[in-house]
This record gives structure tokens, C-alpha cells and sequence, in this order.
């Protein structure tokens, strides 16, 4: 189970998040990386992830910078009682794939289970960790999206989301509860932007205001 939550901020900010989150002396900072992620639905309609009954993402990830590439296959869901608290609790299953065999498994996809090509986006990622926590500074075309995400398998998860959220001096009762394509297709909504299944910078995109 994953517990996790999750804001959002203008793309101005970027800087002063990375700043505020570098000068914590417990946090080790990790290489920012490009990531492209594909979204994905079940061939048949009346199975589809997207359904409120399963409300879940398929996606296949790519990831990548001038030290390594990586590529996974995940399967993210909300479940019910996921308000429940104000911390997001979601389930989480990931499937590590060689990044070379990424070209073949996107063929087996599209042409062989002949899955929906529903959706993708880029952003940038880069990623602050400790045995505790990891948080997430992520650059999409419209925005900052900050996660913070509790890794201790032995500590209240709630709690060290709680925690870490104090720390960072963030509002719990403020955070985005739904997903990414929920924040974007929002912006899209309110700013009278054409809103696009693939999300990409080069694009004209809304743009998160506070």
C-alpha cells in the first residue's frame, strides 16, 4: 500500500522548492531525470480502468538521464476508502522491465493485447530520500507537482507523511487528493486551453496559478 500526498505549484517555484528541500540535512538528493509515462486501458469497455468501480492507471514509464535509463510497468489505484484520512492511500504494483526491451513491450501492448492508447505525459523528476520518506519535485509542462511519500516499513505511514508535510510547512487540508490528469484536465477547464491525451512541453498548455 502506498500513503502519499501530493500539491501543486507554479512553475516559478521551482527553484525555491529545490533550495528549501537541498538545505535539509536528512534528505539525499538524487539526479533529476526525463520521464515519459503512457497510460493505458482495457481493450474491453465494460472493464475499463478508467470506471469509478476501479478508478486505476496502467502506464508504462520511461526514465532517463546521462547516467542510467529505466523503464517499469505499474498499476496505481485508488481504492475506496481512500479519503478516508487526509493522507492518500492507494494501491501500488510495479513490474521492472530493461529499457532496451521497451520498443517490444510497447509493440505487445498496442498490437498484440491491443490495449488503449489512452494518454501520456512528460515532466522531469527529481527526487529527495531517506529511510523515511521520499519526495518528489516534478516538472510537468503546467506545473509543479510536489509528493511526499512515506518509505518506512516499520513507522506509522500516516505519521511520517504527517511528519515530513509539518517539516516542509505545508498544509495537509490543502493537497490534491486525485491524479494528474485530474489537475490538468482542471487547469485545461478553467483557463479555456485545449486539453491534449499526450502532454507534452512542446505544446501550449494552462499553467498552475496560486
Amino acid at each position: 500500500m502506498e500513503y502519499e500526498v501530493r500539491y501543486y505549484f507554479p512553475t516559478e517555484k521551482l527553484e525555491s522548492i529545490i533550495e528549501k528541500l537541498k538545505n535539509i540535512q536528512d534528505l539525499n538528493m538524487k539526479s533529476r531525470c526525463y520521464e515519459k509515462t503512457s497510460q493505458f486501458d482495457h481493450p474491453n469497455d465494460e472493464m475499463s480502468f478508467y470506471s469509478k468501480e476501479i478508478d486505476g492507471r496502467f502506464r508504462i514509464r520511461v526514465t532517463k538521464n546521462d547516467e542510467t535509463a529505466k523503464c517499469k510497468i505499474s498499476w496505481k489505484r485508488r481504492i475506496p476508502d481512500t479519503k478516508a484520512t487526509d493522507v492518500n492511500k492507494e494501491v501500488e504494483v510495479e513490474v521492472r522491465v530493461q529499457y532496451d526491451d521497451y520498443d517490444n513491450l510497447m509493440f505487445l501492448i498496442n498490437n498484440v493485447l491491443k490495449m488503449k492508447d489512452v494518454e501520456s505525459y512528460e515532466r522531469y523528476r527529481t527526487i529527495f530520500v531517506n529511510d523515511e520518506v521520499e519526495i518528489s519535485v516534478d516538472e510537468y509542462p503546467f506545473g509543479i507537482a510536489l509528493e511526499v511519500e512515506n518509505k518506512s516499513s516499520s513507522k506509522d505511514p500516516n505519521e511520517v507523511v504527517r511528519k515530513w508535510i509539518e517539516i516542509l510547512g505545508l498544509d495537509i487540508n490543502k493537497s490534491y487528493r486525485l491524479s494528474w490528469d485530474d489537475k490538468y484536465s482542471e487547469l485545461c477547464k478553467s483557463q479555456n486551453i485545449k486539453q491534449y491525451s499526450h502532454v507534452t512541453f512542446d505544446l501550449p498548455m494552462p499553467k498552475v496559478i496560486e
